[in-house]
């Protein structure tokens, strides 16, 4: 089966994005200051990914038609080890009413 991120999204609307603030351009790392809050020490947060329902800052776009990431270059490790078609997809896929294969 044939996952396109760039129609779905539906991760970025679904699960809350944290990582380490190194991670986070205040501190040397490439995820840009304005899209993320350093709530301790050893957690950084992806702003937008924690409200209900959650979306994050960086997507633009309609879920399921068109999307795209702002930041993807710059996207922290938990968006680049998401694995499109894993159980998690199929879930983020299914709470937007999406098919879970695309």
């Amino acid at each position: 089966m044939d996952y396109n991120c760039v129609e779905c999204g539906a991760c970025c609307a679904t699960f809350r994005v944290d990582f380490h603030p190194s991670d986070g351009e205040a501190q040397g790392g490439r995820v840009p200051e304005g899209l993320y809050d350093e709530l301790n020490g050893s957690i950084a947060r992806m702003r937008g990914t924690d409200h209900t329902p959650p979306r994050c800052r960086a997507l633009r776009g309609c879920i399921g038609e068109q999307v795209s990431c702002l930041i993807y270059d710059e996207r922290p490790d938990p968006c680049r080890e998401f694995e499109a078609g894993s159980d998690a997809c199929v879930r983020a896929r299914r709470r937007h009413g999406l098919a879970e294969s695309a």
